[in-house]
């Protein structure tokens, strides 16, 4: 399931309500007191927004409450379009779930707000051992040196590929150390304007394209701190024409063709024959009969400097004016541990983000390298984020847009956007 991306733009505080989260003077995001343990049973709520991993978040939810009989857990359930939205409204007004799902465009945000509890305390008392979960997911809902969420599962992107029309063309499959010139040259060679085949899809993406290619040639969509673009480097150049010229060279479908018919439905339709996607659709393959036999993933080409995909991963978090502190840390230090990452890795849902516990998803679809997506973590990079998230990524959906259509070259389009991003970022000072 996808949970950030063109998505991400839906799932940032807008400024009017950032204004009156931080103005609303009783936060308490900063309160580093203990929890003092409470009298009596008491009910606390969870906030997710997956339908489908109800039944894991209901199991996690059920082994907990037997551990500890004097806390229920309620889950609540917003549909990803509107849980932003609901979030911010309840979080303005103080009744936000005490515990939720975040993501990494919103984790800053919500935190300078004072709108989340740092769990340095509830990491202490459930002793969970922050090396257990990828690195950079760590450093994702890290803020101003204090940790925010607990990674709760993870994704990595792939390259998806048809079977079927690589054995048409007699064209070996992509191996787990191909580079961007093996996928760029099999891109051509798919190619089949006859039969209208393109041998690729390279649409206006970030999470599963540019916020790839770009680190794979030496760059970063911003710096670890959040605070400056680098789009205007030489290598987000590389990174951005890697897929500009599958468009230009007419290997990939344009623009116009990708938004009348979306190229996830094109290479499903096997009108593209490869089509770069993250670990959440290895379900949905498997879902469609005609597809889990026909397709297979490898990992992403190894660009100038490597094999590097973005990881992205949900965090559990704490709603900093809970007031049942005490059993929400509990509650968060269960949902941080290895039992909780192995029932939603038994469900196959989603990665567990805790480590040592992902075999079990990788098998759930065996006919399938899911490996692939485990094995990226090791020389992955955090999803590109700033404090406010969204004030800079629309911009690089309209720029970047036309830079794809050919309307802007790529350097003065990229330079452009640098300008106005940090623009942008020197905002959020």
């Amino acid at each position: 399931m996808r949970r950030t991306s063109t998505l991400a733009a839906t799932a940032v505080l807008t400024p009017l309500l950032v204004l009156g989260l931080a103005a609303c003077g009783q936060s308490t995001g900063g309160a580093t007191a203990d929890a003092q343990p409470e009298n009596g049973p008491v009910t606390i709520s969870y906030g997710i927004w997956d339908k489908n991993q109800v039944p894991a978040m209901q199991k996690i939810a059920d082994e907990f409450h037997t551990a500890n009989p004097d806390v229920t857990v309620k889950i609540q359930v917003t549909p990803f379009k509107q849980y932003f939205t609901t979030l911010q409204t309840a979080a303005a007004g103080g009744g936000a779930p005490d515990v939720f799902w975040m993501n990494g465009p919103n984790v800053k945000l919500y935190a300078a707000n004072q709108q989340l509890l740092p769990l340095d305390q509830t990491i202490s008392r459930a002793k969970l051992d922050l090396g257990n979960y990828p690195e950079a997911l760590v450093d994702l809902y890290t803020y101003e040196g204090k940790t925010y969420g607990i990674p709760k599962d993870f994704d990595t992107v792939g390259v998806w590929y048809n079977k079927a029309l690589f054995d048409a063309k007699k064209l070996a499959y992509p191996k787990d150390d191909w580079t961007w010139a093996d996928f760029q040259s099999a891109a051509r060679a798919l190619t089949d304007k006859t039969k209208g085949v393109y041998g690729a899809a390279a649409p206006v993406e970030d999470q599963a394209g540019f916020y790839d290619t770009i680190p794979s040639a030496g760059g970063q969509v911003i710096d670890a701190a959040g605070t400056k673009s680098g789009f205007d480097s030489p290598e987000a150049l590389k990174g951005i024409e890697f897929w500009t010229s599958l468009v230009k060279d007419g290997a990939s479908p344009t623009v116009q063709q990708m938004t009348d018919t979306s190229p996830g439905d094109l290479f499903k339709a096997g009108k593209v024959a490869m089509y770069w996607n993250g670990s959440w659709a290895a379900v949905e393959y498997n879902g469609v009969p005609e597809l889990k036999d026909a397709v297979n993933v490898a990992p992403v080409p190894a660009g100038p400097k490597g094999q590097v995909s973005v990881i992205h991963g949900l965090g559990n978090v704490i709603y900093a004016r809970t007031k049942h502190q005490d059993a929400a840390q509990k509650f968060v230090g269960f949902l941080g541990g290895e039992r909780a990452a192995q029932i939603q890795a038994e469900a196959g849902a989603v990665i567990p983000a805790y480590e040592g516990t992902q075999e079990a998803w990788v098998t759930s679809m065996p006919q399938f390298n899911l490996k692939a997506y485990v094995d990226e973590v090791a020389t992955a990079v955090p999803y590109p984020a700033s404090k406010n998230t969204k004030a800079w990524t629309t911009l690089q959906t309209d720029i970047l847009t036309k830079v794809w259509n050919g309307e802007v070259d790529a350097a003065t389009g990229l330079k452009d956007l640098a300008t106005q991003m940090n623009a942008a970022l020197a905002k959020e000072k």
